[in-house]
């Protein structure tokens, strides 16, 4: 007779796996999740205090940096870069993320590092104020190879309609202030793949494998904070696609953003793979270049907004204004 496990699925180390995961799954349980992980559908209560509340929504996964940590044998941050992805995306429209939920996909599961996985999934949804409330683990032998692992995950979240921040109110001589990432993020690996090899190779004292494992800086709490006391008129998160792609996607019609490239010091990292072959232009329509979230500010709050940013432990610069025309970005 042949078996479920003859055929490469394992439920007793899925059993296991789930054990594990609950246990980092708790930290980030609030008061509005209305069920434990293992139901049939995950319950989420909407919060008291908003009049017409708007619930915003997105996904995304890892991507090819998964293959920087299974060659390293380190999981346990990719998690944090899964969670970032989306949160950071619906905090671009005002939305205070509620929850989370993963997949993990491989084509043997090992409960250790899937456990790891979701380490990481917790530390991410803690640090952006989201509760893990479900996900799903699938092993599925001879669609992925043993040791390969897939990591993608959604967000929730909620704003009020008459806060929803979309760009509309954008005009002329508004500034864009640039807050600093946390290195590559999750965006550009199969490019960096095919450029570094040796992932144990010095790069200022570290492997440079641990400095592409660095997670995604996740922005939600202090861009929550700063909107209590400031005007924000739109924002960007940047992910694949780099400056180019992404800060025309706040913009409404008819209206250029001006960046300054020399406005704050671009980290080592993207000017050593310039040095491995990557021109300026691709560099800037591919990765974030030092610079994970952009917000679009009157002029007049500009001094302030960057003491705020610097006091809530951000490091935040001027990187360029709003002027009108169709370019949709202008590098300078």
């Amino acid at each position: 007779m042949i078996t479920y496990k003859n055929a490469g699925v394992n439920i007793e180390e899925g059993y296991e796996a789930v054990k594990l995961m609950k246990n980092y799954a708790k930290e980030t349980i609030g008061s509005l999740v209305l069920n434990s992980i293992g139901s049939f559908g995950a319950m989420f209560e909407i919060p008291k205090g908003y009049e017409n509340p708007v619930l915003v929504s997105g996904t995304d996964g890892v991507g090819t940096k998964l293959d920087i940590a299974s060659k390293l044998n380190k999981y346990d941050t990719i998690g944090i870069d899964c969670v970032a992805m989306s949160v950071n995306d619906i905090l671009c429209h005002g939305a205070r993320p509620l929850y989370f939920l993963d997949y993990i996909a491989c084509g043997k599961l090992e409960a250790n590092i899937a456990a790891d996985i979701v380490k990481g999934v917790s530390k991410g949804c803690i640090l952006s104020g989201a509760s893990l409330i479900g996900g799903e683990t699938a092993e599925m032998p001879g669609f992925y190879k043993d040791g390969d692992y897939d990591v993608a995950g959604f967000a929730v979240g909620i704003v009020e309609k008459s806060k929803i921040i979309d760009g509309k109110d954008i005009d002329e001589g508004d500034v864009l202030i640039g807050i600093k990432s946390s290195g590559i993020h999750s965006n550009g690996y199969s490019l960096v793949r095919k450029l570094i090899s040796d992932l144990n190779c010095d790069f200022n004292g570290e492997k440079i494998g641990e400095i592409l494992l660095t997670p995604t800086k996740i922005y939600v709490k202090p861009i929550l904070e700063l909107m209590k006391k400031y005007k924000i008129k739109g924002m960007s998160h940047i992910t694949g696609g780099g400056f180019i792609e992404n800060i025309p996607r706040m913009l409404p019609e008819g209206k250029t953003a001006v960046i300054k490239k020399n406005s704050y010091k671009m980290p080592e990292i993207f000017n050593y793979l310039m040095k491995l072959g990557v021109s300026e232009e691709e560099m800037y329509n591919t990765f974030n270049m030092g610079i994970g979230f952009v917000l679009c500010i009157n002029n007049h709050d500009e001094k302030s907004i960057l003491k705020a940013l610097k006091d809530l432990g951000e490091e935040a610069y001027k990187i360029g204004y709003i002027t009108s025309g169709g370019k949709r970005i202008c590098l300078e």
